[in-house]
């Protein structure tokens, strides 16, 4: 699950012992596939940038100014070239099929509107290109999922509006893409299957515009 706090310091004092404990490799394995001109949306303090591959470019977006200060100190020791941009979801300043790669880890949770962020992210796609996700959703066991249900509200509010019972996959084919890969990761055991997704989506055909 994700932690945003108010205070970036204390998201990444907070997200230091997860990060190492799997979430570094999840993110890791996540942008892999990432091709050519990269979006990554909601990049947050820049957790992710250390584990991009030579060969592409990134634009890194940050709608809140004191996360995207601690984003633009690691963007200047990224493997790759990286645009800081103070923008958030749904309005983001870019034209139309800019990006072959959107990356997604850790965001769908938390915007206030899913289905027109995805909408930004289609539009901002090329034709055929790929959105990467690294998302927490509910869980395939039915005690746990009512867990998050139960919790969800409280943890809203903690976490500056993340949400526990939010459904990434569903969410990501209400909103035009096809779910092509993806992994139902096991954070803490076979009861917190599903807790943790990563994969990969595709525009939907019939989403095109």
């Amino acid at each position: 699950m994700a932690f945003r706090s108010h205070v970036p310091a204390a998201h990444d004092l907070v997200m230091e012992p997860v990060e190492r404990l799997g979430l570094g490799r999840q993110r890791a394995l996540t942008v892999v596939p990432a091709t050519g001109r990269v979006l990554e949306a909601g990049a947050g303090t820049g957790r992710g940038l250390v584990h991009y591959r030579p060969g592409v470019t990134v634009v890194a977006c940050e709608p809140d100014a004191e996360r995207r200060l601690r984003l633009a100190r690691r963007a200047t020791t990224a493997p790759v070239p990286v645009v800081v941009v103070a923008a958030g979801l749904p309005d983001l300043p870019f034209a139309d099929g800019c990006f072959d790669t959107v990356v997604c880890a850790l965001v769908l949770c938390s915007v206030g509107d899913a289905a027109a962020a995805l909408a930004e992210l289609r539009r901002v796609l090329v034709p055929g290109g790929q959105l990467l996700f690294l998302e927490h959703g509910p869980a395939r066991s039915h005690a746990v999922a009512a867990l998050q249900r139960e919790l969800a509200p409280t943890w809203a509010r903690l976490a500056s509006g993340c949400r526990l019972d939010r459904d990434p996959i569903g969410a990501l084919r209400a909103g035009g893409f096809v779910v092509s890969e993806c992994q139902r990761l096991e954070p803490l055991g076979r009861a917190t299957s599903g807790v943790l997704v990563r994969g990969r989506a595709i525009v939907s055909h019939s989403a095109q515009p």
